[in-house]
């Protein structure tokens, strides 16, 4: 029998139109950091048609493996074939943890993938751990606990966002997560890094696709969070819309590469649209700076900004969750204050 333990940490290398979306590098950022603490390869799995020359980006952000399937009938996404060709891939090589990026991609292909292999699957994950853990169902000989070694700790809000859940699978493997964009780092790019292509038969032959593609319609959103060095951000607790534009006007100040976002409070008041929530139905950010304005901090919340190089928070609330996580907090109606930032900002500019 195989042992499972020396399996290898796959990264799903999520690509459309031949290019690799921004996620397979920061997943492969942590399944690096996975598959050193298990001691053992790091492979993406790269499907679609056309799609070998992908591979050399992949090598360079940490794969030690890429495993390819290359089909025309991968050319476009589609869920059955997709799931398919991945399940007996899977099914082939015995890999111990598969992770996917919460795109819409991924929220459709890694739950076909887990129930077809009967496995579990945890899904938006905001971290993912290497750890022990103890069983208490299950007893060993001497009625202690049984000890599962080395499992995957896949952490996500649970409740409503009021806690941080951690999810085990210690039985039924591979051990499947996918995780939330922007919330794992990449690795920086090696130049000329190799590895190991190896190349897998999509098994498609008499499999019947039921869908065809007759159209693709992309919705562009005008709004750019992630790329944004500085993010103003405000929630219910600028009162109104009116209140809310203010912050437009303290990103403007900031100079041009400020944005303005939200929390899912302020959203949902119509204060804003929904391309600037950030958290864990949002974006996931890290900027250089983040100014939260009128924001309390729910848990939700906080996993789409808190790893920002600097947080200043503004509440009325002293003890706004907001301020466990704000290098600086100012404690006062943010209504008031914002004017006066952008008083201060443009008499220093002058």
């Amino acid at each position: 029998m195989t042992d499972r333990t020396k399996g290898e940490v796959w990264v799903f290398a999520e690509q459309e139109d031949g290019r690799l979306s921004g996620i397979s590098f920061e997943l492969l950022g942590k399944g690096r950091e996975l598959a050193d603490r298990l001691g053992v390869p790091l492979a993406a799995v790269l499907m679609g048609s056309g799609v070998e020359s992908l591979a050399v980006g992949l090598f360079e952000h940490g794969a030690d493996t890429v495993r390819l399937v290359d089909d025309p009938e991968l050319k476009i996404y589609r869920s059955k074939a997709y799931r398919h060709s991945m399940v007996e891939l899977v099914k082939e090589i015995g890999p111990q943890i598969v992770v996917f990026g919460a795109t819409h991609i991924g929220r459709d292909l890694a739950p076909a993938v887990a129930s077809a292999l009967r496995c579990g699957l945890t899904a938006d994950c905001t971290d993912l751990r290497i750890g022990d853990y103890s069983d208490p169902k299950t007893k060993n000989a001497d009625g202690t606990p049984h000890l599962c070694n080395g499992v995957l700790l896949q952490m996500r809000p649970a409740f409503g966002g009021n806690i941080i859940a951690t999810i085990v699978n210690p039985y039924n493997w591979p051990q499947m997560a996918t995780v939330r964009e922007g919330v794992m780092k990449p690795l920086d790019r090696v130049s000329g890094r190799g590895g190991t292509l190896v190349r897998h038969p999509s098994r498609l032959e008499g499999v019947d696709i039921p869908v065809e593609v007759l159209e693709i319609v992309r919705r562009t959103s005008s709004v750019d969070l992630k790329g944004s060095p500085i993010i103003v951000a405000g929630g219910a607790g600028m009162g109104s819309k009116e209140n809310f534009a203010k912050l437009f006007d303290l990103a403007a100040a900031l100079g041009g590469s400020a944005a303005v976002g939200a929390s899912r409070a302020a959203v949902d008041l119509g204060y804003c649209e929904h391309d600037r929530q950030i958290g864990q139905t949002g974006q996931t950010v890290r900027p250089r700076l983040f100014i939260s304005c009128g924001i309390s901090g729910a848990v939700q919340h906080l996993v789409g900004m808190q790893e920002s190089a600097k947080i200043i928070a503004i509440n009325t609330d002293k003890d706004a969750p907001v301020f466990k996580v704000a290098h600086y907090g100012i404690v006062g109606d943010a209504n008031e204050i914002v004017p006066k930032m952008i008083r201060a900002i443009k008499q220093k500019g002058g």
